[in-house]
């Protein structure tokens, strides 16, 4: 009798437990986190090769040339025909490397890069349910700093001298432009704090979004549809745009793009960290390097553009409707991906303009500069806000006073690293100048045709070499 009543019971939870599993599958929770993990999965793997093809295409057009124009119509499948090319190609393998490393290095750099996209909403739908939203920023500051493990143990595991150097050239330049990147940060974190009714700031990129939007319902249906959740005149670019600017520089270093390329500097290391690495592993990393520049600039977009705001968005998606929270959904999707797209031609542009720094100029430039221009500029933003807060002042005076010191601050901070260049460049080149000084100063014979004026002078018979007769 016992044994019938468990066996009864049993069957009672279990059936329970497989209708609760399955109405789970089925419920509208794991139908987005499906479309969200598509979606983000497939931006990651197409990124690459849209941005490799915006890039030849652009640089070609910036240099006067015509860019990649023979595989498919105007050239672009031409890095379609590259990805077969790398899935084709033979995996090498170096002699006496750390094998296992070796293997996983390419692994462990793209992870990071990957799960960066966790916390970054596309759009109103199209974002991962059950994920710590609310830690964004910290969480792509942990992914971030974990790239550079990648990069070590690819240089170290190659067994080649190239790829070490480029390894720790890697490791110590993106610890010292992680600090300044981190800072940059804390700016905008605070204009959070101040805009809060409680006082208490965010970190949720999602949240840092809807503190940039400052649009009341009117009634008008028009200016409702292009400005309900998108009010341009409100982003923090336009209060912190030289935090902007040190935070995009400081990706730039992280990414180990133009001018900061020295961890794979052709024409001093070959390939860097990747030299010995061929295939879709070599690959791996590209597409780690391009999904590094998509998560700068889609971190750069929701901290100080908005994020995927835009016309009728906030519109189409507050009406209730499922067709036209789709269109909003789409609209939002098309406007994140655009700001993303526009914000890695910067990266471009800057490849095709600025040539390489050298070594010294890169670390002074993170140390010497960076690091104190952000630590004044949240001394300064927390110091004005003191300030205005003392005299009565509202909110929006205290955000226009830091926004005109701010727009200020760029010239200033544009005459610094003028100055620090030429410095920095004269003191590399004194050495040179000072040895071709001492080089004019000894008096060299006269020159006639090309040879020594006292040739003429030997006596007949005479060669130069030995001085003996023919």
């Amino acid at each position: 009798m016992f044994s019938v009543v468990m066996a009864e019971a049993g069957s009672s939870d279990l059936w329970t437990w497989w209708t609760q599993f399955v109405s789970g599958l089925l419920s509208w929770e794991t139908l987005q986190y499906v479309v969200a993990f598509l979606s983000i999965f497939g931006f990651i793997m197409t990124s690459a090769v849209i941005l490799i093809l915006l890039e030849r295409k652009v640089m070609g057009w910036m240099q006067d040339r015509l860019g990649p124009i023979h595989t498919g119509p105007w050239g672009l499948l031409q890095t379609v025909a590259d990805v077969g090319k790398l899935l084709l190609k033979e995996d090498i393998h170096v002699v006496k490397s750390d094998k296992l490393m070796f293997l996983l290095a390419p692994s462990v750099f793209l992870a990071p890069v990957m799960a960066s996209w966790a916390v970054i909403p596309f759009s109103p739908y199209i974002r991962l349910p059950f994920t710590a939203l609310a830690t964004g920023i910290v969480f792509y500051v942990a992914m971030s700093s974990i790239d550079v493990v990648g990069v070590i143990m690819a240089g170290w595991s190659s067994n080649n001298k190239y790829s070490l150097i480029g390894g720790l050239r890697s490791a110590a330049q993106m610890i010292s432009y992680e600090l300044p990147l981190v800072l940059s940060l804390v700016s905008v974190v605070m204009l959070t704090s101040v805009l809060a009714k409680d006082g208490i700031g965010t970190v949720s990129l999602w949240d840092i979004q809807q503190y940039q939007d400052t649009w009341t319902k009117t009634g008008n249906g028009v200016l409702d549809f292009l400005f309900q959740g998108f009010t341009p005149w409100s982003w923090f670019f336009l209060v912190q745009p030289l935090m902007l600017m040190i935070y995009y520089i400081c990706g730039l270093a992280e990414t180990n793009r133009s001018p900061f390329d020295l961890p794979e500097a052709e024409s001093e290391l070959v390939a860097g960290y990747v030299t010995e690495y061929s295939g879709m592993r070599w690959a791996l990393f590209y597409l780690g390097e391009y999904g590094n520049m998509t998560i700068v600039s889609a971190i750069a977009s929701y901290l100080f553009l908005g994020g995927f705001s835009g016309p009728g968005v906030g519109f189409l998606t507050g009406l209730g409707n499922i067709w036209w929270g789709l269109l909003g959904n789409i609209l939002a999707l098309a406007y994140f991906v655009l700001k993303i797209y526009l914000l890695c031609t910067v990266f471009i542009w800057v490849r095709t303009t600025l040539p390489r720094l050298r070594a010294d100029q890169l670390m002074q430039f993170a140390w010497l500069i960076l690091m104190p221009v952000t630590l004044c500029n949240i001394v300064l933003s927390g110091g004005i806000y003191l300030i205005c807060n003392a005299l009565g002042l509202s909110n929006l005076i205290y955000l226009i006073v830091l926004g005109v010191i701010n727009w200020l601050s760029i010239g200033l901070f544009i005459w610094i690293v003028r100055r620090a260049t030429v410095a920095t460049t004269r003191r590399a080149q004194a050495p040179a100048i000072r040895a071709q000084r001492r080089a004019s100063s000894v008096p060299a014979l006269q020159l006639r045709d090309g040879v020594p004026s006292r040739v003429s002078e030997l006596p007949a018979g005479s060669s130069v070499a030995g001085g003996g007769s023919h």
